[in-house]
């Protein structure tokens, strides 16, 4: 979609549907049954399933987390609830719906959104780094590289210049936290891929390989919060929008578990394509966590108790899997499929994280999201009916 047409839409469907204000009939018609029944969630709904999927998928596949799915299987055989667990060694056992580093980075981009009421940059999402890092949370809930990227931002070099001094330029660490970029681009995918690339430059490399495979996380979202979006849709945005060479791994993914009816089967299609180890995150690629994400989206039809569930039991880097799966999903279809009782866990494990860099509920994160993506709809309408008189 031209940016042009984009901003002379906002005055009719995109805002009718983010304002949740009657149009015209023709401006919001064409919305298409939800993938997994009924109708369509409004797009308030669409931002909290986001949310829920990424927070509650990524606590739920902590516990087991670098796990082979063999002893997945063998210890809980299909998980699917909230375990307490510790990382880093650390002593700190957490309790269970406890999330992780890869949130801690997506929060510090909600917050940034938030308070800005708008799309954020780079220089945006740092001055809330320094702001908000609590310093007792390094070894506590980030990756030691992260502890450095800090130390240089409060040197005052361009935010834009962080990421060439990470080690990791192909991981999941922008890929499985930028989902907040595509919430405030919604239906916009080009401008969503563009701001992954702008923030993502605080944690790796301009235009690396990471960045290239978090734009698929960010389209895939933009996409999937327009009213009449399915799976075919949001795999078809990837598809049209990302890079040839992610979208090829992609397409190799898609066919190869075209089949796949259950996680079980899904996982073991994968067990000859991404196997790595023996080097640092040789589980956390973002091509392996990426490509594995659609596949279970399109397998579980968008479905996001399913999509979690799927994710948290595939082995290797389980809690960015299903962050990435259950985000996209959530986006979809709305968290009606989760059991509220996750979310009232993670919500309680969230008071007593005492290392976070915020302690909002899933609903508060969600809802600034999206009152900051109803701002920037007004604030473009009246542009375009200042520059575009009818």
């Amino acid at each position: 979609m031209k940016r042009r047409e984009f901003v002379q839409g906002l005055s009719l469907a995109g805002l009718c549907a983010a304002a949740g204000t009657r149009a015209p009939a023709m401006a919001c018609s064409g919305a298409a049954p939800s993938p997994v029944g009924g109708t369509q969630p409004k797009l308030r709904d669409k931002f909290f399933g986001c949310i829920v999927g990424c927070h509650v998928g990524s606590s739920m596949g902590a516990p087991v987390e670098g796990w082979l799915y063999e002893r997945i299987e063998k210890e809980h055989g299909l998980l699917d609830r909230l375990l307490p667990y510790e990382h880093y060694r650390n002593g700190w056992k957490r309790e269970p719906g406890t999330t992780e580093d890869g949130v801690e980075r997506q929060k510090l981009m909600i917050t940034a959104i938030i308070e800005k009421k708008d799309r954020v940059n780079a220089e945006d999402v740092r001055s809330v780094w320094l702001r908000d890092i609590k310093p007792e949370s390094a070894g506590k809930v980030s990756e030691p590289f992260e502890a450095t990227l800090l130390a240089m931002a409060k040197s005052g070099i361009p935010a834009r210049d962080l990421g060439r001094y990470c080690d990791y330029a192909g991981l999941v660490s922008m890929a499985r936290s930028c989902h907040p970029l595509g919430l405030i681009n919604a239906g916009d995918v080009p401008t969503a891929i563009a701001d992954v690339f702008e923030v993502g430059q605080l944690y790796q490399t301009t235009n690396s390989r990471g960045l290239q495979w978090a734009a698929v996380t960010t389209a895939a979202i933009a996409a999937a919060t327009t009213p009449a979006a399915t799976v075919e849709s949001v795999v078809g945005a990837i598809l049209e929008h990302c890079d040839p060479k992610v979208t090829g791994e992609i397409k190799n993914g898609l066919k190869r578990t075209a089949d796949c009816k259950n996680v079980r089967e899904l996982r073991k299609a994968f067990d000859s394509v991404y196997s790595g180890t023996g080097m640092p995150y040789a589980f956390s690629y973002a091509n392996e966590v990426v490509t594995k994400a659609v596949c279970i989206f399109r397998m579980v039809g968008g479905n996001l108790k399913e999509a979690i569930i799927a994710g948290v039991n595939m082995g290797r880097d389980t809690d960015c899997v299903t962050a990435v799966a259950g985000g996209i999903s959530g986006a979809l279809t709305g968290a009606g499929s989760v059991p509220e009782e996750w979310i009232r866990q993670l919500d309680y494990a969230t008071t007593l994280n005492v290392y976070t860099n915020s302690q909002r509920t899933l609903r508060e994160s969600a809802d600034g999201l999206y009152e900051a993506f109803r701002s920037r709809l007004t604030e473009a309408k009246a542009y375009a009916e200042l520059m575009l008189p009818a």
